[in-house]
């Protein structure tokens, strides 16, 4: 009998299901009690960390509700928290969380050249990160009753870590590498790589290592970020001379998948894992927390979970620059508004302005989209044009035309001496338009069609001209991230910029 053979073996995922009911039966709280479920996190949070410097500066211990924490804490960026930060990273205890805290997660969810390296602290890994993981399986599980998920083995795409200062025991790197270290030793049954492959810090070393040593397994799930997954598949159908996945593993059953917007893959996925029975399911997870799960298949909204170690709070985008922006509970949101989400976790960031944007769909329950980032977007000629609408507009022109996206960036043309301007894209293709004019036609009318401010700026091309679209060479946005040292983990392309720092050093590279 071979490993991926199965069909009479003990249903274990059967006997596994029973250790997620009593979840499957909590999340309905958010349901049901969602505001509670906040004010419950918050005060905990407060009474955890009163007697940290942080809490005693900001005097959490006279802190009775919402009100007084948002007098009292002032909203944060990295910045105001790096000293602070640093010092963790140093070895002093007690300052941002009580106690020491030995893991950092080196943030990618930055433009410039200078990393942000994130507290995670033992509370954070158990009560944000791993409580997501166990949630996204308890919801697929819940979805799908016939599912052999753990009769098999679990493909988890990971980064590397490395020393932290001289400090003994302390450790940056990606929050995957970082959760791959700490997993339960039960769960390194049913995972794959090998610890050390999983480790590698060479993505192209580590990728073809995970490839050898996976396609006679038998994999049942894949997680990870779109992109480098799609990058491992493609070296296993290589590897192994077959056409499709399936062929490889023929149970392999769901892809939990984030970090990236997965529009853009589904279509590659879908030539390579041709199975019916294969499942896709997003969430939310980033080296801040982990903030949603798609908890409806039919819904490509996620859930916000609201009962981990993470109290929210939203500023409306169209405040984001003011000296002294509102800043909203989770009860005041409004549905269809585009905020910037503002989180406080037991890793130690209080009132952090994380830099991603979202859009509520519902409440009770809240679900949401992800619409982008505060710094990811074009706003220099007041089109606002938001990561959101640059995803719907590729995926119609991709749709109409044939087309597949496989990589993309966009920045503005600065107005000329005649006060003309325009948006440039750079489009590394998998499956090129076979009318590239045509693609960039489309693209801007869905554009003027889901952006109101972007179609009254297109009015007669009197100032902003029809849309550029450069192609990219093959590989270009990996060799990119490779010569930045970011090839692999969780790592992304910044798709747009208001500024034209990114695109040129790409076109550069692109002759």
């Amino acid at each position: 009998m071979t490993e991926i053979n199965f069909s009479l073996k003990m249903n274990i995922t059967k006997i596994a299901s029973k250790i997620f009911l009593a979840r499957q039966k909590e999340l309905d709280k958010h349901y049901l009690h969602p505001e509670l479920l906040q004010e419950e996190v918050l005060q905990h949070l407060l009474k955890r960390a009163k007697d940290t410097e942080y809490g005693i500066r900001h005097l959490f211990c006279t802190i009775k509700n919402y009100a007084d924490f948002a007098h009292n804490v002032p909203i944060n960026s990295y910045e105001e928290l790096k000293s602070d930060i640093d010092r963790m990273r140093h070895g002093e205890s007690d300052v941002l969380w009580p106690g020491q805290v030995k893991w950092f997660a080196k943030s990618s969810g930055t433009t410039n050249d200078k990393s942000k390296y994130i507290p995670v602290t033992q509370e954070g890994l158990q009560h944000i990160h791993y409580a997501g993981g166990f949630d996204a399986v308890a919801i697929y599980l819940k979805n799908n009753p016939n599912s052999r998920l753990f009769d098999g083995k679990s493909l988890i795409l990971g980064g590397s870590h490395a020393p932290n200062y001289d400090v003994s025991s302390s450790l940056v790197g990606d929050l995957s590498a970082i959760l791959i270290e700490n997993i339960n030793p039960l769960a390194n049954m049913v995972r794959v790589p090998k610890k050390k492959t999983a480790l590698l810090s060479d993505f192209e070393v580590k990728r073809d290592r995970i490839a050898e040593e996976t396609i006679h397994k038998n994999v049942t799930n894949l997680s990870g970020v779109p992109s480098w997954m799609l990058s491992v598949l493609t070296r296993v159908l290589e590897i192994s001379g077959k056409k499709t996945i399936n062929e490889v593993w023929p149970n392999l059953e769901v892809f939990f998948h984030g970090g990236v917007n997965f529009t853009p893959y589904r279509k590659q996925y879908e030539q390579i894992i041709t199975s019916p029975q294969m499942h896709y399911m997003e969430t939310y997870n980033a080296s801040e927390g982990f903030f949603g799960i798609q908890d409806d298949p039919s819904d490509e909204a996620m859930l916000l979970l609201l009962d981990y170690d993470i109290f929210y709070e939203f500023i409306p985008m169209d405040e984001i620059e003011h000296e002294n922006p509102t800043v909203i509970p989770l009860e005041s949101v409004e549905i269809g508004k585009n905020y910037a989400m503002v989180i406080t976790t037991s890793c130690g960031l209080w009132r952090y302005l994380i830099g991603d944007t979202i859009i509520f769909t519902s409440k009770k329950p809240y679900k949401f989209i992800i619409s982008g980032r505060t710094k990811h977007f074009i706003n220099a000629f007041g089109e606002e044009l938001i990561v959101d609408n640059a995803e719907r507009g590729l995926a119609y022109a991709c749709q109409e035309t044939g087309a597949e996206v496989l990589e993309y960036t966009a920045a503005p043309v600065f107005m000329d001496n005649k006060a003309k301007c325009k948006h440039q894209w750079l489009i590394e293709f998998s499956k090129e338009p076979d009318d590239l004019e045509r693609f960039a036609q489309l693209l801007d009318k869905k554009l003027q069609e889901i952006n109101s401010d972007y179609e009254a700026k297109r009015y007669k091309n009197i100032t902003l001209q029809h849309l550029e679209i450069i192609k990219a060479k093959q590989n270009l946005f990996n060799s990119w991230l490779k010569s930045r040292g970011k090839l692999g983990g969780q790592h992304k392309i910044p798709r747009l910029s208001n500024n034209r720092r990114i695109i040129d050093e790409l076109l550069e590279m692109n002759q």
